[in-house]
């Protein structure tokens, strides 16, 4: 994990509990997530090491922030009660970096283990 992103990371298990992660948190954003607008600025603020490619780590990192956030005990687990809506199942940090993990390898054009600018702007698989 990458010193330079927030502390205390944690997963998602559903693709519904994913999707309601990602949109959840649009109001819980830190300003470096903030005033994204194009695939360039996000290849810019994701990649840490700054190689002009996104890792699987850039990647669960990045996309991390809203379980981060909503994890209020910091456990690692997203209760249903920490959820949008106080409900669903118990979504676990490692379950959730394992969906992103499968989200990178569906926008790995190349399958080189890292992602361009196009491959991060390409629609979702």
């Amino acid at each position: 994990m990458s010193a330079a992103l927030p502390d205390s990371r944690k997963p998602a298990r559903s693709r519904a509990g994913f999707s309601v992660l990602v949109l959840a948190f649009a109001g819980v954003l830190p300003a470096v997530h903030a005033q994204v607008v194009a695939s360039a600025d996000y290849l810019d603020r994701m990649d840490v090491d700054r190689d002009g490619r996104i890792s699987l780590v850039e990647y669960q990192d990045w996309l991390s922030y809203a379980f981060d956030a909503m994890d209020a005990d910091h456990d690692g687990v997203l209760a249903p009660a920490e959820q949008p809506g106080g409900r669903g199942k118990a979504i676990t940090r490692e379950a959730h970096r394992a969906r992103l993990a499968a989200a990178f390898a569906r926008q790995d054009a190349n399958r080189d283990g890292a992602l361009s600018a196009k491959e991060l702007a390409a629609p979702p698989r």
